[in-house]
């Protein structure tokens, strides 16, 4: 059995079948689990790389069915039932019995991907790197300028996207500003930088609802984000970026960037769609059979973000509930007792953070009722496999598990 990808569909996929009667190669482009909640902590300084994305191989050393190959999937071939990967100067072909593909999904600029390289999304560690230098990098150079349009324009960050990452981001970069920095400059004042926060949408955390999308706009305005809604992004270069309302084109003079809107699926979706005949939507995401195969082919499995079921949203709980029906179909198979069974979403809610120490959440009650509301954050768990420090906004993930 081959799995690709080591997200949590992937990672999930694996632990369900511990023990079990099969051999498992994980395939996938890093060495490392990543937690991509709490990305926007790392990017902005609070919590180390070891504490976001413990290393594959450690978290699976006990199991020991289960192998981890390194190495980016170029080419699935559902007639010959093979996996190439590649890494370096190395090309690999990996046979199997049946394929779990959980790769996951990647920034979407919208067909402007000149923008990534003026606003960096933030999918992976890399991302978070690049966004970690740029953001303090900002306030180290601002405090070396001195023409005050250059000043200005170095304190001046803005976020593209307000749904709960944009949301989350913009948040903690204002609480760097304005607290966390805020004694550590001379030449500068840290809380007289500004926080951008635009989308095209009419509100922000839209999936979240009116309710929660308007207490989020208040405490986004309390912790001093300026949320621009409706505002289309037309164009990004190293100094600003281009936009328009309906006041009409404007431009917004900033260094700093930040990339948080769309997603598109990872492009083995459309080589699977091509050989299977499975139809994408416009995401790219490939659409499965019921049980999460791939249609014509019961020996493929797709989880996660690349799928496109009965509209489930690109979450990790998803991804996660996804692995584990998939392990279970893959037991059932090897017992030789029926399986195809429907996969069933169960909702936990999502949940936001604009700043420490509140968050929005919204779930489903034990009576089945849609709750929702405001919490303070406290005594939550400590991050299995990072260095034992509280981390404030883990619940958003972590209490779907």
């Amino acid at each position: 059995m081959v799995v690709i990808g080591s997200g949590f569909g992937g990672l999930f996929t694996t632990q369900s079948l511990k023990g079990a009667d099969v051999d498992i190669t994980v395939i996938a482009e890093t060495t490392h689990h990543l937690f991509q909640p709490l990305l926007y902590q790392f990017a902005t300084g609070i919590l180390s790389e070891g504490e976001i994305a413990p290393a594959t191989r450690e978290i699976l050393r006990r199991q020991r069915n289960a192998r981890v190959l390194l190495g980016a999937v170029t080419d699935i071939n559902l007639t010959e039932g093979t996996v190439t990967s590649t890494v370096l100067d190395q090309t690999r072909v990996t046979a199997y019995d049946s394929l779990v593909v959980a790769a996951g999904a990647g920034q979407s600029y919208f067909g402007n991907d000149q923008f990534a390289r003026f606003a960096p999304g933030m999918k992976s560690i890399d991302d978070a790197l690049e966004l970690r230098g740029r953001i303090f990098g900002s306030f180290e150079m601002a405090e070396l300028v001195e023409d005050e349009e250059l000043r200005a324009r170095l304190l001046t960050f803005v976020v593209v996207g307000a749904g709960p990452t944009g949301v989350e981001m913009a948040g903690q970069i204002a609480e760097l500003a304005h607290r966390t920095l805020r004694r550590e400059f001379r030449g500068i004042d840290p809380r007289r930088a500004r926080v951008i926060l635009l989308d095209a949408a009419p509100s922000v955390l839209g999936s979240f609802g009116d309710h929660l999308g308007a207490k989020a706009m208040a405490k986004l305005d309390r912790i001093g984000v300026e949320v621009q809604l409706g505002t289309k992004v037309v164009g990004v270069d190293g100094t600003g970026i281009e936009v328009e309302d309906a006041q009409g084109p404007r431009r917004i003079e900033s260094v700093c960037k930040v990339w948080a809107a769309g997603v598109s699926a990872s492009p083995l979706g459309r080589q699977l769609a091509q050989q299977s005949g499975a139809g994408l939507d416009r995401a790219g995401r490939v659409e499965v059979a019921p049980d999460l195969t791939l249609p014509g082919h019961r020996e493929v499995f797709v989880v996660g973000d690349m799928i496109a079921l009965d509209g489930l949203p690109g979450v990790a709980q998803v991804a996660i509930q996804g692995g584990r029906h998939v392990g279970r179909q893959i037991r059932a198979r090897l017992a030789g007792k029926p399986d195809g069974q429907a996969f069933k979403y169960h909702d936990k809610g999502s949940q936001g953070y604009p700043s420490e120490p509140t968050s929005l959440r919204q779930g489903v009650s034990r009576q089945g009722r849609l709750a929702r509301g405001r919490s303070k954050l406290g005594g939550w768990p400590r991050f299995p496999g990072g260095a034992g420090r509280t981390v404030f906004g883990l619940e958003r993930a972590m209490s779907c598990w």
